[in-house]
């Protein structure tokens, strides 16, 4: 079985459901209420293990309920957690999403005890990650702490690919889009990387696709 390493944020999803969006200063009565598990980074590592993969996952979260709660789910879905580290100065990372009627939402998202994970801690997973054949990184934990996967990736031969979401505000650098193997992106995304606006149609699409190769992915 393929060995995956998944670095990435871990997150605790709270939604509620009302008739309508709240105007700013009102209390609205909702109509329902889910807590889930989330973060694009787990939600990508619970995927894989249930596709056959060996999964261990690479990130941070509080030392709140939250924080157990997420690890434990992780392990009961197959996903390896001893690289799942606790910081004290931060809670764990939430969303905290309001769906109206019409299936619109908005959302709060905190990174908290994601945006902790520092650049050593990633080194420090080396010996995991040389034995893997795929490493996944997305956007929610800072960009210095992927490009460190990604050197430990090449540095080891192992196959990258990259989720640039949400969205950078910036494009961004050659030396990252070097080092990614497969770089998976929405219209959203490829017209922010790329700079062709909008990625609205095929021929949109292969031109976004163009530029991003000739940046090096």
């Amino acid at each position: 079985m393929a060995r995956v390493i998944v670095l990435g944020s871990c997150n605790m999803d709270m939604v509620c459901y009302a008739p309508r969006m709240p105007v700013p200063g009102e209390t609205l009565a909702g109509t329902g209420f889910h807590a889930g598990f989330g973060g694009k980074g787990a939600n990508q590592a619970v995927m894989a293990a249930k596709l056959g993969a060996v999964v261990t996952m690479v990130s941070k979260v509080g030392s709140d309920s939250f924080g157990e709660s997420i690890r434990g789910n992780l392990r009961s879905c197959g996903v390896a957690t001893h690289r799942v580290l606790t910081a004290d100065q931060a809670p764990s990372g939430v969303a905290c999403i309001t769906v109206d009627g019409h299936g619109q939402n908005a959302i709060v998202y905190v990174s908290g005890a994601n945006a902790l994970l520092s650049a050593e801690e990633v080194l420090a997973a080396e010996p995991d990650l040389k034995e893997a054949a795929v490493l996944l990184c997305q956007l929610e934990l800072p960009m210095p702490v992927n490009l460190v996967g990604f050197e430990l990736a090449r540095k080891h031969g192992v196959r990258t690919i990259f989720n640039p979401a949400p969205a950078p505000p910036q494009p961004l650098g050659r030396e990252v889009l070097e080092l990614c193997d497969v770089l998976c992106v929405n219209e959203t995304e490829a017209a922010q990387l790329s700079g062709v606006h909008p990625v609205d149609s095929p021929q949109a699409a292969e031109a976004a696709a163009r530029v991003l190769q000739d940046l090096g992915s």
